[in-house]
């Protein structure tokens, strides 16, 4: 029976903990959640190098770890994917394919 409840109990903590990952960032300007998917549209929709990085940045008010940050959180959440060279391409709104 204590096995049973241990089991239990170490299943919902593995789904509190996932559930907390598809958390966005909580540090983020004003907007800037709101703004990154038309940020990152206008780059090309995908985010690989300083050239893309900076003028999301620059539209968000983010910086590059809260850019980082709410790219990863678009990858959990299903609105981005991980491209095979580290880049992170969003799927959505006007990147939608």
């Amino acid at each position: 029976m204590t096995h049973r409840i241990a089991s239990r109990l170490a299943l919902m903590g593995g789904l509190l903990g996932l559930a907390a990952c598809a958390m966005p960032p909580s540090d983020l300007p004003a907007g800037a959640a709101e703004n990154f998917n038309d940020a990152v549209a206008s780059v090309g929709c995908v985010l690989r190098t300083e050239r893309d990085y900076l003028p999301v940045e620059l539209q968000t008010g983010m910086t590059r770890e809260q850019t980082i940050a709410l790219a990863q959180y678009k990858i959990v959440s299903g609105e981005a994917i991980s491209l095979p060279d580290g880049a992170v391409q969003l799927t959505v709104g006007d990147c939608a394919a």
